[in-house]
This record gives C-alpha cells, structure tokens and sequence, in this order.
C-alpha cells in the first residue's frame, strides 16, 4: 500500500506516480516557504507605509498557512525536503526585502512576478494530477478513481492557486505596472523562480 494513499481503499500507486506526489509536495514546500519569506521581507521594509501594511500583513498570513500545510504533509509522507532550502530561506528574504526597499511598486512587481509563476505551476499540477490519478483501483467498487487524499490533495492545491491569483490582482491593484524597470524587474524575477521550482523539484 502507498505511504502517499495510505488506507484500505485503493490500490497502490505505481512508481511513477509516487514519484510525482513527492515532487509535489516537496516543490509546494520549498515554495511556499519562499512565498512566506519574500511577504516577510517585504512586509518589514514597507511597514512604514500604513496603506499597504495590512495589505501585505493579510497576504502573508495566507502564505505562512500555505507553508505550515505543506510542511505538514513533508513530515506526514516523510517526503524530503529540497537541499537547497537554505537557500531559499535566504534568497526569498532578500528578494522581498530588497524590492520593498526600493518602493512599494518593485516590491507588487515582485508580487505579480512571483504569483504569476506560482499561477501557472499549480495549474500544471491540477492538470497531471486529474489526467494521471484516476486509474488508481478501488478495492470494493473494482473500478479506478482517484483516493480521498489525491482529492484532498487536488482541493488544497485549487485553494492555494485562486489565493495566490488573488496576490496577484492585488499587486497589480497596488500600482505593480508602475515600477521602474518593470519589464526587466518582472522577468528577471520569474526566471529566478522558474529555476527554483525546476531545482526544488528534482534536488
């Protein structure tokens, strides 16, 4: 029986899959957890901006439940996490810091950038996770369907994604097209986060 579909109900995963939920899991960590620390970062260089504090402090709290699920499920599966992590503590810190440093529209530029990437990483994931879990075999019923916890699984992940699409029709909210130099700003920033996701996954 899968540790990832523990249970009496459904037959185990193949190797593929199970290989697949634990890179999900381990990227959402890594993830989330920089989300948690960019907001941070962000948060104590503008927190003299009385405006956007309970902006950013509402956005952040999201985060910081974001991590303690996934971090939840880390343990629970006993996934590893990445070994860059200390690394992503320390870049997602400075990043949020250092665009909040600079105004409050690099600080939504980074925002947008980040949400933008997160967005669409979710949306790959619901989409393998739908067309790739279903021909998991149900004892009692002997027919395929996806378990209580790939649901489970699917349903945080759906939440996750509609919160951080939210992050990013705030940032966008708050001016984020206005920071110089915007193009530069943005796509660097998402090539940063697309090369943590790629690593976090396999490493």
């Amino acid at each position: 029986m899968s540790r990832l579909l523990a249970g009496p109900t459904h037959a185990a995963l193949s190797p593929a899959q199970q290989a697949y939920l634990e890179r999900v899991i381990r990227v959402d960590q890594a993830g989330e957890l920089g989300a948690d620390l960019i907001y941070a970062g962000q948060y104590l260089a503008l927190s003299h901006n009385k405006k956007l504090k309970p902006v950013l402090k509402h956005m952040w709290d999201q985060e910081v439940h974001h991590r303690s699920t996934f971090n939840s499920l880390q343990g629970e599966h006993r996934v590893r996490p990445s070994i860059f992590t200390p690394f992503w503590k320390v870049g997602a810190f400075g990043m949020g810091f250092a665009t909040g440093f600079m105004n409050k529209e690099a600080a939504m530029a980074c925002t947008e950038a980040v949400e933008t990437v997160i967005g669409k990483h979710y949306n790959t994931q619901l989409r393998v996770l739908t067309n790739n879990f279903a021909d998991v075999k149900e004892f009692a019923a002997d027919k395929c369907s996806d378990s209580k916890e790939i649901e489970h699984l699917k349903e945080t992940i759906r939440v996750f994604r509609d919160q951080e699409l939210e992050h990013l029709d705030t940032a966008i909210q708050h001016d984020s097209k206005n920071a110089r130099p915007y193009w530069l700003l943005t796509e660097t920033i998402k090539g940063v986060c697309k090369t943590a996701v790629y690593l976090a996954e396999r490493i």
